[in-house]
């Protein structure tokens, strides 16, 4: 039998009160990148949507119109960017918001939503320091008074702003939200009136209320990852929502190998550093050849059950922990495990 990833949509649940009682009254934007963190999308907007979740940050504009197609309309869905004008038109259709961080595609947006006889609703992006896009400050007033030329043609509706910070350090992202305030200012003078402003992602929701502004964009937290470094589980009131299981395939005086099966992604620096889940309690991983190990089980058996990662309760470490081990963030891990490993959903 090959790996399983076992998602707790009660657990999620859970995590979407916390989350959204802890940046109230800003409104949280459920981030659901990279297969909703390698969760499945599919489950987890839908439990989303059956808790009340009003917006979804898709990052691209394929997700965002997937999302749609599993949700219909009585979702606002964020897109972070189109990267072409093709996908400019997909976003239009689709009915996304569509976060916009260039002339270019501004004019491209604007074309495809005349040409469609539609209004579509954009962000503006201003790169507060991150320069992850996003328009620079010295070519912002220009882009904004060009934005509300459009949006007085009628085929733009110019409903946020936002941007992305660092959370490198306090001192930065207080430089970065300065930038950001001139920036909303500026949209403001040039005749706009953006009722959605959006700065902050998981950590900075929950560690700085004076960035959560009206939407928040929360991921990682939503599925129990807590930031690599930062506060643990029990701190932030969080707890992971996946386990991913493997099976012992065969047995030695040494230890047991286990079936990973089609988990590719699985770095292969976890081995000697870190401990999975077994009946038995926590046990080292160890590598073997292409594939794993669990050190100092002989009296396992082939069927028997190894937890490489989860909430803790057969205790193994969590992706976070995992993470920490090789210098990594926890979605790093979670995002790894591939589209091949089967989504098993409990409170569906």
């Amino acid at each position: 039998m090959s790996a399983v990833l076992r998602v707790d949509l009660d657990r999620f649940a859970a995590n979407l009160a916390r989350v959204r009682g802890a940046v109230a009254p800003a409104e949280l934007m459920l981030v659901v990148k990279d297969d909703a963190y390698g969760h499945g999308l599919d489950g987890i907007v839908r439990r989303a949507q059956r808790e009340g979740v009003r917006w979804i940050g898709a990052f691209d504009v394929a997700t965002g119109c997937r999302v749609r197609e599993v949700l219909g309309d009585d979702v606002r869905i964020f897109s972070w960017i189109a990267a072409s004008r093709a996908e400019a038109a997909q976003a239009v259709a689709a009915g996304l918001d569509l976060g916009v961080g260039d002339a270019e595609l501004l004019e491209d947006v604007a074309a495809e939503a005349r040409a469609a006889g539609a209004v579509t609703r954009v962000h503006l992006k201003i790169d507060t320091g991150l320069h992850r896009n996003g328009v620079r400050p010295e070519d912002w007033a220009r882009f904004t008074a060009r934005a509300a030329q459009l949006a007085g043609e009628g085929c733009l509706d110019v409903v946020g702003i936002w941007s992305h910070i660092a959370e490198a350090s306090d001192e930065e992202d207080d430089a970065a939200r300065a930038l950001f305030d001139a920036a909303v200012t500026t949209a403001r003078e040039a005749g706009l009136s953006p009722t959605m402003l959006h700065l902050s992602a998981s950590a900075a929701s929950f560690a700085r209320p004076e960035f959560r502004y009206d939407l928040v964009r929360v991921g990682a937290f939503c599925y129990g990852i807590r930031s690599a470094g930062g506060p643990g589980e029990e701190h932030l009131g969080v707890r992971p929502i996946a386990a991913l299981e493997a099976h012992v395939t065969a047995v030695d005086v040494d230890g047991a190998s286990i079936d990973i099966g089609p988990l590719d992604g699985l770095p292969s620096t976890l081995a000697g550093r870190v401990t999975v889940g077994t009946p038995g309690g926590p046990r080292a991983l160890k590598a073997s050849g292409s594939g794993f190990r669990v050190a100092r089980w002989p009296d396992a058996a082939p069927g028997a059950l190894v937890r490489i990662y989860g909430p803790g309760d057969g205790g193994e470490s969590s992706a976070t922990d995992l993470a920490e081990a090789i210098g990594t963030i926890g979605e790093e891990i979670a995002v790894r495990v591939s589209p091949l490993v089967p989504r098993i959903y409990s409170g569906e």
